[in-house]
């Protein structure tokens, strides 16, 4: 069985960070904007948005690796992974040494004050996909509001197979526009064609 997770789709994302302030919002005590804002502890989001070449952005967050190494070398046994299959921070545990973010391969850890354990400076923060959320059959916050689909929720092996789908369509499309046009054709169909 196969775990679903948020999927980034970066060459839709348009880096309007509507995904990062939701994900605020759902990580506050309030749930809402306005008493997010006024929190003891402000909520902070388990997502990045990096910059990329030509107003294009790159929503990064946890991928839930399996085997995780973030959880592999937490000393403090504060990062686990859940029934339902996403890696967990128990921030009551979680001693701020920060060998997590050194053994993650996506950079996606972050450290800053939660509700959650007040009596700390800092624990470390990434995304657990919302799990009150998915208990109660919605999205992710960031999915949920993500208007062009950089942010989606499913399977990856389902994913890949409509990206499988999506390309041969393209592929035959274009085979049946060059024998009507001959137009100028993407690179990678030109070069599928040199295969053939």
């Amino acid at each position: 069985m196969f775990m679903k997770t948020v999927i980034v789709r970066p060459e839709r994302c348009v880096g309007c960070w509507q995904c990062r302030l939701a994900c605020a919002v759902e990580h506050s005590q309030s749930k809402n904007l306005v008493g997010a804002l006024f929190e003891a502890v402000r909520p902070q989001p388990r997502l990045r948005i990096y910059p990329g070449r030509q107003h294009l952005a790159f929503p990064n967050k946890c991928r839930h690796c399996d085997p995780a190494p973030c959880q592999q070398v937490c000393i403090a046994g504060a990062i686990s992974r859940a029934p339902r299959g996403t890696v967990q921070i128990d921030p009551d545990r979680c001693i701020n040494c920060a060998m997590c973010a050194m053994a993650c391969p996506f950079g996606v850890l972050t450290y800053a004050a939660t509700a959650k354990a007040p009596e700390k400076r800092a624990v470390a923060l990434k995304c657990d996909q919302c799990p009150d959320r998915e208990a109660a059959g919605r999205l992710p916050a960031c999915v949920e509001a993500c208007k062009v689909g950089a942010l989606t929720y499913g399977e990856v092996q389902d994913t890949q197979v409509e990206k499988g789908r999506i390309l041969a369509q393209a592929v035959f499309q274009s085979l049946q526009a060059d024998r009507e046009v001959r137009a100028d054709l993407p690179e990678m169909i030109s070069r599928w064609r040199q295969l053939t």
